[in-house]
């Protein structure tokens, strides 16, 4: 079956806010992007520009991108360099659990500001790995968390951007965050959309300072990082002393 018929029988496609295109996913009952942010948008303002404002400067900057999907955060990332003129080598290791999406993806009709990049577009899709003089780009086949123990790298820039935790709770429990935390260099920065008190919890068990982000034209979420920042502090202790009942998810809730 032609990947185009197979993605309208599984996946629905849809246009965002912003005219970007996203799917609707039958199997965790989500779209890949906000709607109403935008797919391009959200992803930018989410996770690509806060990251690359507030991490320090690099020679090498190793990304995290939790999980590929549609391609957006690792794409963008892309586009934001070459648009910035930002020549710091990158390579970006993303985890995804369905490879006939990420084999489709060249049909795929992404916004006009990737066209720039459409050859890497093809290569990923094609190979699952692209390699230039800047870039180094794997996409690793398989359940998040079994991958995970085996990424030698440290980590700079974590892109946690999983279905959401009702949906997805494993990638999103404190001992999903514990294996984060082992392969964070001191400084990461880690970008995601939810501000859910239990997913918070889980990342402040783990040593992980909170932050609200920038203020932007997309909903809030949350930023995390070993280090400080200079942003709104999210008192962790101070919410647990009103809220003695606020917890974290865990392993054994979902097994």
């Amino acid at each position: 079956m032609p990947y185009n018929e197979a993605l309208r029988s599984l996946k629905k496609i849809i246009t965002t806010k912003d005219g970007s295109q996203t799917l609707y996913s039958s199997e965790f009952d989500e779209c890949y992007h906000s709607t109403n942010d935008g797919a391009l948008n959200e992803t930018l303002q989410k996770h690509i520009i806060p990251a690359f404002t507030l991490l320090s400067p690099k020679n090498k900057i190793v990304i995290l991108d939790i999980c590929f999907g549609l391609g957006y955060n690792t794409l963008a990332t892309i586009y934001y360099c070459k648009l910035h003129k930002i020549s710091t080598k990158i390579e970006i290791i993303s985890p995804e659990l369905d490879e006939a999406l990420v084999r489709g993806l060249k049909d795929f009709v992404y916004p006009e500001e990737f066209d720039m990049i459409k050859p890497i577009i093809d290569q990923l899709s094609q190979n699952l790995h692209y390699k230039d003089e800047q870039f180094n780009i794997d996409i690793l086949i398989g359940d998040a968390r079994a991958i995970l123990p085996n990424i030698e790298q440290k980590i700079d820039i974590i892109y946690q951007d999983a279905f959401s935790p009702k949906k997805n709770p494993l990638l999103w429990t404190r001992e999903y965050f514990e294996m984060l935390r082992g392969l964070c260099n001191d400084d990461v920065i880690m970008t995601t959309y939810s501000s859910a008190t239990p997913v918070r919890m889980g990342m402040w068990e783990n040593g992980f300072k909170l932050y609200t982000p920038p203020k932007s034209s997309v909903r809030s979420g949350t930023i995390a990082t070993l280090g400080s920042l200079e942003l709104e502090f999210i008192d962790m202790e101070l919410k647990l002393e009103r809220n003695p009942d606020a917890k974290s998810l865990k392993d054994s809730e979902y097994q």
